[in-house]
């Protein structure tokens, strides 16, 4: 059974940083894809925000929402994926999940509909 679990969200204040960690069991991070989204209270979707791919090698991020700001990265040790986030601003409140996808592939991909596990999310809170 996969099963993928977040950790670390919080309350943060403006221009502060979080860590989030998401363990991953049933499959092994470096060869699915892995993916952080997150959703607001008003977004029917889960907005992409960064990804990982340890057979490609590569990341992928959601320039607008994580670029120069925000760092995805992994222990396969620990079968873990992470999401550093700096200068976390207001806007950046939200719900966080992992999502992993249940094939190998050296693709980057951005949709949730091609990620087919997802924790119960971690909420991320940026006060002004």
């Amino acid at each position: 059974q996969v099963q993928v679990v977040e950790s670390g969200g919080g309350l943060v204040q403006a221009g502060g940083s979080l860590r989030l960690s998401c363990v991953a069991s049933g499959l092994t991070v470096a060869t699915n894809g892995m993916a952080w989204f997150r959703q607001t209270p008003g977004r029917k979707d889960r907005e992409f925000v960064a990804a990982i791919n340890w057979r490609s090698g590569g990341r992928t991020y959601n320039v607008g929402a994580a670029k120069g700001r925000f760092t995805i990265s992994g222990d396969n040790a620990k079968n873990t994926v992470y999401l550093q986030m700096n200068s976390l601003k207001p806007e950046d409140t939200a719900v966080y999940y992992c999502a992993a996808r249940n094939s190998s592939s050296t693709s980057h991909y951005t949709q949730s509909v091609d990620y087919s596990y997802w924790g119960q999310g971690t909420q991320v809170t940026v006060s002004s």
